[in-house]
């Protein structure tokens, strides 16, 4: 499970918002003069439209992004007024072709805004927020436009189209029902207030999630606090407080979840505490405080679900996906629910006997975990993080070990393309190549955390692949690695090396996809089926051959020792409990509160979060949820309310698909290529489970995930 957020086009995002496009003409936005000199208003003259970043500025996004609102909005207006009869060509793919410019702009512009953010930018979104929810409404409300597309729905099977312009239709027409196109004029007004206090409420809350990050920080005034860090480590503490203004000083940065990876290794107790409350308390109180944020808009969602005619904002979100219904969540987990917590109980107890051997006079704490379950996997499988660590150097572990393994499986090769501007000095572009050498697609690969990142990893998309607009893929994988000071090798930890095979899954689903329409493209799939072929990925991190080529010693280039490897893999299922439990707790936090009624009262978030751990049985002290609702960016600013739980849905059909693969031969051409072909390629053009079926022969069961865990 990876801190994954996927970026999709403005198409997609209108439909997938849900918000819509009302026959009120009045409001359509004034067409701006040409902007002869903003590079955003003219496709880009490099290889596949990618951004060229040398000559694009923060002031050309406000231009192009209200140019291409009024743009397309003039677009959609032509083809709902069209006086022919509806047609598949004038009516639906007119819609997939329309919105050129805001298309463009707003790639570039939102990609930047979450992965090299500045006050400009900040200011800009800011201010696009409810115009690009006012525009959202001002499509998918529009009555005599859904009447078209209602036209074509109904008379779908006797059109002649082919089983790819089928779904597109229905896919065009549920999201158009489930943003309001069916409501009454009055409704229609309702909903569109909801959606524009949604949209302000959302960038508040990423506005203010971003400054926390920095105002959070760990001041450390001594480096003898900082016992347990490397040498290499301390540097960066101390260079990292003098870029904050904190000369001789060491700063200690806090990520965006609960449990922070510094904690498996600071010795000082109290700085451990301090460093976790910090994480664990933050936007409680204070200017950037966000509790209050997540209040109202888990009521806002709830009163817009009831006015599209569902019991909750669950309900209306899990309709178009896998899961279909709440229960069906609430059933998976309420399943593992015993187990997961027994295991963790167990994993508990373990290091509470490791407090009390090592003379510790205190009962394990939130802030204690990670640090003591560092000891007792290093008693149980006698392994050290230090002597795993020279093993894995990030650029090897990149080349030599995801690159490494789209070759074997996919047949793709990755080239560095030191020719592209980038839009950040510590970011690489790379040209994808297929098997017989054609040319696929763009990647950029940017994994180092700074300033003005938000925080996570993810895959987006600055050109979406579709063989009807000609476009080819030009994607990126962004994360959040620890940069080492200049000059230092990068190290990466175990989880690390598994997100950068995590998202690069998320970035092959996009580049490898071979369909015709943008809506249907790559990773335009729903929530607890896009994690699938992510997920995936990840096992071939630990797999025996992809180890051997990206393992070694970044001095010796020594292949890490069978003996060291051995006990990498055997302590993969280790603490599972713990990583199980706190998942969870998140995603069931997430879905009670997108369960609550239209007319339930603003609620405490303390005790809310309390409640609803409590309900479900995973009430541990010790281990808190993964994320907690104050600074849970896929449930509130993110598109994953009521969808958190997608990932350990996603991932019972990948690790079901990685079992199956291994009785196919493991890695090897023909399954990889088995895969890429019914799975990757297809993106949304067909159903889900098909997808799956196509590729397995069966539908999956849970066995291979409870293995996959050590739960078994």
């Amino acid at each position: 499970m990876r801190k994954t957020l996927l970026a999709v086009s403005i198409a997609t995002t209108l439909m997938i918002s849900g918000c819509s496009l009302s026959d009120n003409t009045t409001n359509s936005p004034a067409v701006a003069a040409p902007q002869s000199q903003n590079p955003l208003m003219s496709a880009s003259l490099l290889q596949y439209q990618a951004p060229d970043f040398s000559i694009i500025k923060d002031t050309h996004f406000q231009p192009a992004l209200e140019q291409g609102i009024a743009a397309h909005y003039q677009q959609v207006l032509t083809i709902a007024n069209n006086s022919e009869q509806p047609s598949f060509e004038n009516t639906i793919v007119a819609l997939e072709t329309s919105g050129e410019l805001l298309n463009r702009a707003s790639k570039v512009f939102y990609n930047l805004a979450g992965s090299n953010s500045n006050p400009t930018l900040r200011k800009i979104q800011g201010e696009m927020a409810p115009k690009m929810a006012a525009h959202s409404d001002n499509i998918h409300l529009n009555s005599a436009l859904f009447t078209r597309i209602d036209t074509l729905y109904q008379q779908r099977q006797q059109l002649g189209l082919t089983a790819e312009e089928v779904r597109l239709i229905e896919i065009y027409h549920q999201r158009f029902v489930m943003a309001g196109a069916k409501l009454t004029d009055t409704q229609k007004a309702q909903i569109r207030v909801l959606n524009e206090e949604q949209s302000t409420l959302t960038n508040e809350f990423s506005q203010r999630l971003l400054r926390l990050t920095k105002e959070i920080a760990v001041i450390v005034d001594s480096a003898g606090e900082l016992k347990g860090l490397s040498d290499s480590e301390i540097r960066a503490a101390k260079a990292d407080a003098k870029a904050q203004g904190h000369e001789g000083k060491y700063l200690i940065s806090i990520t965006n979840t609960t449990r922070q990876p510094i904690l498996a290794k600071l010795e000082n107790r109290e700085l451990r505490q301090q460093v976790w409350q910090a994480s664990s308390d933050r936007g409680m109180s204070g200017d950037n405080e966000t509790a209050s944020l997540v209040s109202r808009l888990a009521q806002l969602r709830a009163e817009r679900a009831a006015l599209l005619g569902y019991d909750s904002w669950a309900d209306y979100r899990l309709t178009p996906q896998m899961a279909k219904t709440p229960e069906a969540v609430y059933e998976m987990f309420g399943s593992m629910v015993p187990a997961v917590v027994a295991n963790t109980q167990k994993e508990a107890d373990d290091i509470q006997t490791m407090i009390n051997k090592t003379g510790g006079q205190f009962t394990l704490a939130p802030w204690d975990w990670a640090f003591y379950a560092e000891k007792v996997r290093q008693e149980k499988f006698d392994l050290d993080e230090a002597s795993i660590k020279p093993y894995f150097e990030f650029n090897r572990v990149l080349e030599d070990g995801v690159f490494f393994t789209l070759e074997k499986l996919y047949g793709v090769t990755l080239k560095p393309r030191p020719d592209l501007p980038v839009y950040h000095e510590d970011i690489k572009a790379y040209e994808m190549f297929d098997v017989d050498g054609s040319s696929m697609a763009i990647f950029y690969a940017d994994y180092f955390a700074r300033e003005g990142k938000r925080g996570g990893a993810w895959m987006s998309s600055f050109v979406t692949q579709s063989t009807l607009l000609n476009s080819k893929p030009v994607v990126v994988n962004v994360m959040n690695i620890k940069k080492a000071p200049d000059g230092e090798p990068t190290f990466v930890s175990y989880d690390e090396v598994t997100t950068m095979f995590h998202e690069m899954g998320h970035g092959t689903h996009g580049m490898f996809s071979k369909v015709t329409y943008p809506s249907l493209s790559g990773t335009a799939v729903s929530r607890d089926f896009v994690e699938f072929p992510s997920t995936f990925e990840e096992d071939w991190a630990a797999h025996p051959e992809v180890l051997a080529n990206y393992a070694k010693h970044y001095q010796t280039g020594e292949v890490i020792p069978k003996e060291l490897l051995n006990k990498l893999l055997k302590s993969r299922s280790f603490n599972q409990g713990f990583d199980t439990l706190e998942y969870m707790a998140a995603a069931l936090v997430d879905l009670e509160w997108h369960s609550l009624p239209a007319d339930a009262a603003l609620q405490d978030v303390a005790q809310f979060e309390a409640a609803a751990l409590k309900k479900h049985g995973v009430d541990i002290a010790a281990v808190p949820p993964r994320y907690k609702s104050t600074y849970f960016a896929h449930a509130f600013p993110g598109g994953y309310s009521a969808s958190y739980y997608a990932y350990m849905w996603s991932e019972i059909l990948a690790a079901d698909a990685f079992a199956y693969v291994q009785t196919q031969g493991g890695l090897n051409r023909e399954i990889g290529m088995k895969f890429r072909k019914t799975i990757r390629e297809v993106g949304n053009s067909v159903p889900p489970m098909e997808a799956y079926k196509a590729f397995r022969g069966e539908a999956p069961t849970t066995d291979a995930l409870l293995k996959r865990r050590g739960l078994n």
